[in-house]
């Protein structure tokens, strides 16, 4: 094994505590002889339960040699909640002990930058390796591989079982719901996500008609008992009266027809979309990321793809899929749908007159919307509620100042209005395009995550109370309810930079036993740009060099700095032909202060270990 540096490992602190561990607290010296992984993440992050799902089978195959232990570190003031982390450890089936570290101080002893990231520790308790992003599970299995050789023969790897404790099961109809759909007959239909299954609800909401499903998580069509699912979300229900369903987790759409029980994989691989994939072509041979929302638009099924920060669609009757708006780049940029920045979209509803796709763009906490531009070729995107990355709240009144948190779900109302289902708020809030204000319709909603119309409104709107697992119906109120305006930033300790001259250096090392995939042209890329964009003098946009001198402009004094790279990596076999390759990935926002005697280079570590 390559020489590496060595590191102590800091202690794992968290004044939330442990979960997963029965009531006892682990230290490191607990963990000696153990390869231990901290995965640092947090649950409203996509990118961060791409990399749980990565981790599932690197986590079953060593269960005696490696322990992980997720660091949950928040974003939002919700993710801070000691029971809102107790549900996201339920709700994705983490099943690993986690340290709740609602001050982020296990975060800043490991100096990590972003979300997530993956650090290794040997079982001496050095640590080995870092690893931003995605895409980095064969490479850690490689790692992983070697530390038990190394260990074993030096006698300092210690086998058996880890310190996982399983809690007890709870008996519910749901098991965090995600999304529900009025069916023509009157009858409710609700995505179970964490039990990978549809169920079927009389008009009341709570009489379970039937569920479709076998509750295992997995990718089979066929009927109600042997079909299966992969925390399915969005719904949306075709002219055909057969049920499209998001099931995110499997990247594929699935129809089902409520006619027969039938369930059949009509988009998507079964394999995760990655940068340098086909974007249009057969629905069946294209790659999809995380469907998160689906809705009937512009004769054809829109797609919330949270995983990539676009929107796609879906045309059944041509058997395609494409890419309609976004460039994969995360933030909010409003403009012609090509151009325009979206992070993690998790809600979509087209508005009742046909005009307007709305859009709850999740981690900008804003609410935004889609229509044909002006030529009618194409379409634009504008944004009526949130500002960015970093601003998120409670406040009503006009849109430019309203503020959001994590929503996850939009509602078009007859009036024309929409209703928002405001997730870390635990509120339904409301945007009126007619005079441009936001109002709370209710709270003490158990993070919501979408609502639906019955009866046409008559009926009253029944929301999904994700957290409080059932369906909660409520008349839509002629007056808003008033509530005590929040604010909040998003808040991560600024690096100090040097005036003038900054030089951005990602840090990559090949896996063991590979190289960059050279073949055919540069093998990574790299972005750059800034809030605010007049930060930067020179240096923003794309190139292929993992290093970069930028230039801040003249008399700034701070800003964020996002940075997005990429690396392709392949076995580093002359004898094979076709080497397996794999994609690492990983976006930052870095929050810059320009200060005397700050540093002059940034580095960032997609993988390996910074040893400048």
């Amino acid at each position: 094994m390559a020489s590496r540096a060595r590191v102590r490992a800091p202690e794992l602190t968290g004044k939330g505590g442990w979960l997963n561990t029965g009531g006892n607290p682990l230290t490191l010296a607990d963990l000696r002889g153990r390869i231990v992984i901290l995965d640092f993440w947090t649950f409203c992050c996509v990118n961060c339960l791409h990399v749980l799902d990565e981790l599932r089978e690197l986590e079953e195959k060593h269960r005696d040699t490696v322990v992980i232990i997720g660091v949950h570190s928040p974003k939002f003031v919700h993710e801070a909640e000691h029971q809102a982390v107790v549900d996201a450890v339920e709700r994705y089936e983490v099943h690993h002990p986690v340290l709740d570290d609602p001050e982020l101080a296990t975060w800043k002893q490991y100096a990590v930058r972003a979300w997530p990231t993956l650090v290794v520790i040997d079982p001496e308790g050095y640590v080995v390796a870092q690893h931003a992003g995605e895409g980095h599970a064969h490479a850690i299995e490689t790692l992983v591989a070697e530390l038990e050789t190394v260990h074993g023969e030096r006698g300092t790897l210690r086998r058996g079982d880890g310190p996982y404790v399983a809690p007890e099961p709870v008996a519910t109809d749901l098991r965090f719901p995600g999304k529900a759909l009025a069916l023509p007959g009157g009858n409710l239909l609700v995505t179970d996500s964490t039990r990978h299954a549809l169920v079927e609800l009389a008009p009341d909401g709570e009489s379970v008609v039937r569920r479709i499903g076998t509750g295992e998580r997995g990718l089979v069509d066929g009927g109600p008992e042997t079909a299966r699912f992969s925390e399915p979300q969005g719904l949306a229900l075709l002219p055909d009266g057969r049920v499209i369903v998001a099931d995110t987790v499997n990247h594929t759409l699935r129809a089902y027809d409520p006619e027969n029980g039938q369930v059949t994989t009509v988009a998507g691989t079964g394999r995760q979309w990655w940068q340098g994939s086909p974007t249009s072509g057969g629905a069946r041979e294209v790659d999809l990321s995380s469907p998160w929302d689906v809705a009937w638009f512009a004769d054809r099924v829109w797609i919330a793809m949270a995983g990539v920060h676009q929107l796609w669609s879906y045309d059944p009757a041509a058997g395609t899929v494409r890419a309609e708006a976004g460039t994969t780049n995360e933030g909010l940029v409003d403009g012609p749908a090509a151009e325009a920045w979206f992070a993690q979209p998790s809600g979509l509803a087209a508005s009742a007159d046909g005009e307007r796709l709305w859009i709850a763009d999740s981690e900008t906490s804003a609410v935004r919307w889609a229509e044909r531009s002006g030529d009618g070729d194409g379409f634009v995107i504008r944004t009526a509620v949130g500002t960015g990355l970093f601003d998120f709240g409670h406040r009503d009144g006009p849109a430019a100042q309203a503020l959001l948190q994590h929503p996850l779900g939009v509602t078009a109302l007859p009036d024309g209005s929409v209703a928002i289902a405001d997730t870390y708020n635990h509120a339904l809030r409301r945007y009126d395009p007619a005079t441009d204000e936001v109002t709370t319709l209710a709270t003490d909603l158990r993070e919501p995550s979408a609502a639906v119309l019955v009866e046409g409104g008559s009926g009253g709107i029944v929301v999904v109370e994700s957290a409080r697992h059932r369906l909660t119906r409520l008349r839509l109120p002629e007056e808003a309810v008033r509530v005590e305006s929040v604010a909040h930033r998003t808040q991560r300790a600024a690096t100090d930079v040097s005036a003038g001259k900054l030089t951005v250096d990602i840090v990559f090392q090949a896996p063991a036993g590979q190289k960059l995939d050279t073949r055919y042209g540069p093998s990574t890329r790299l972005l750059i740009s800034s809030t605010p964009p007049d930060l930067l003098a020179e240096g923003a946009g794309p190139g292929t060099d993992l290093r970069r001198d930028i230039l801040l402009a003249e008399g700034a004094t701070e800003g964020v700095l996002h940075v997005s790279a990429m690396a392709a990596s392949c076995d580093d076999d002359p004898a094979n032909e076709y080497p397996a390759c794999h994609v690492h990935q990983q976006d930052w926002g870095v929050p810059l202060r320009v200060a005397d005697g700050g540093t002059g280079r940034l580095a960032l570590v997609l993988a390996g270990l910074d040893e400048a």
